[in-house]
């Protein structure tokens, strides 16, 4: 079976295609600027060179069919036609307290689907797009949608509420829904079987640190909570991201920088976190080697950073009363040394003991903790989108039968 997996976003279309019967990756690749000036797609090759190619795609549907094309080009694609495409799989950012588990499309998910775009309005929207698109290029062929915050969805009442009038949570759905959940989801599977151990015995802290960062706790195989909110905005300090902030800060900054609602939303998703205590940029690597030539807000911006990924670990540890295993995963989390280093010293009383020596990798899977360490610590690169073709494929499977 092949499965096409898509994340549509607002202007943009990332795919993998797969050959499941060894989980390989036959085609990925990019489309950029939809709806702008100079848009294009760019193709992974099998030598892992990248080719671009310049197109006018004014809606998703001429993306969407921009990878259909590559995909079947004689020299850079993988198939001959587009009936060798068994199922689409698509991530989708939010599904609210309407989907707690992946499903088929179908009218009414698509409706549900539609109803949440105020909860991710540049998500969800762009999400819905390719699906529309796909189902008028291919309308015979199934699809699935495997949703963000579904892994999240076992979070008990106490843990995802917030303390607002209950009615307002009854009317407008105002709840932690948590975020990152397919990559939570394979990490915290994954170095479970990489250590050989029964997942509904451990109590596992998955850290997926990338330029959107979010930690969660889980317990038994189950996630008994997570840093992101009812949005991504809320938890760890990000890229561009605040994380955590005091309402009452909002507000008073509102007002003084006379911003509307919306504007002050885009403000602390897009001019916040690292790139705002820095102004220098919300990419880490140019903070980390900033920060070792000196920059002392560049330096600021890792002590808070990293203090603020110790913290969550500390809190889900008291949650869940104990932790087995730390997993490491996301760019960053894969590939900062230093990060994982500072945010796990000082956590010792804990059971965790680091090895400085075995900390020096960069995205694979190794045990970073020291022998005698009681936590083992683990990086762990993350495969959001294996995990999507997998429910894609399981799914459509129990629909034929």
């Amino acid at each position: 079976m092949k499965i096409l997996v898509l994340n549509c976003g607002s202007s943009s279309i990332k795919y993998k295609l797969y050959d499941m019967s060894n989980e390989s990756v036959l085609a990925q690749g990019g489309v950029e600027r939809i709806g702008l000036d100079e848009a294009f797609i760019k193709v992974t090759l099998d030598n892992g060179e990248k080719k671009q190619i310049m197109a006018n795609l004014p809606t998703h549907k001429e993306g969407v069919a921009l990878v259909f094309k590559c995909l079947m080009d004689p020299e850079i694609g993988a198939i001959k036609s587009l009936d060798e495409i068994d199922a689409v799989g698509h991530r989708i950012v939010q599904g609210g307290d309407l989907f707690e588990k992946s499903c088929i499309v179908t009218p009414e998910v698509e409706k549900g689907i539609e109803s949440l775009i105020d909860l991710a309005p540049v998500h969800n929207a762009g999400h819905l797009r390719g699906i529309r698109a796909v189902d008028a290029l291919m309308p015979t062929t199934p699809q699935v949608t495997v949703f963000d915050n579904a892994f999240h969805s076992t979070m008990p009442p106490y843990a995802y509420m917030y303390a607002i009038p209950y009615n307002l949570y009854e009317k407008y759905h105002v709840r932690r829904y948590g975020f990152h959940g397919t990559s939570h989801r394979y990490v915290s599977q994954r170095v479970c079987e990489m250590l050989g151990v029964d997942i509904t015995k451990q109590k596992i802290i998955t850290c997926h640190i990338g330029n959107g960062a979010s930690v969660a706790a889980v317990k038994y195989g189950k996630v008994v909570d997570t840093s992101m909110g009812l949005t991504p905005l809320a938890g760890l300090m990000m890229g561009s991201r605040s994380g955590d902030i005091d309402p009452s800060a909002v507000t008073y900054l509102m007002d003084k920088l006379g911003k509307k609602p919306q504007e002050m939303a885009d403000w602390l998703n897009k001019e916040c976190g690292v790139l705002g205590i820095t102004g220098l940029s919300s990419d880490m690597r140019e903070i980390e080697s900033a920060d070792r030539e000196g920059n002392e807000r560049a330096h600021l911006a890792m002590q808070m950073y990293n203090y603020r990924i110790k913290k969550y670990i500390g809190a889900y540890a008291a949650a869940m009363g104990g932790v087995d295993i730390i997993v490491w995963t996301a760019g960053v989390g894969e590939n900062q040394i230093d990060t994982r280093m500072e945010a796990c010293s000082g956590l010792e009383f804990l059971g965790i003991k680091m090895d400085a020596e075995r900390n020096k990798c960069r995205g694979v899977e190794r045990v970073i903790s020291a022998d005698d360490s009681k936590v083992k610590v683990v990086l762990v690169p993350t495969d959001e989108e294996i995990v999507i073709a997998r429910d894609t494929m399981k799914l459509v499977q129990e629909a034929r039968k």
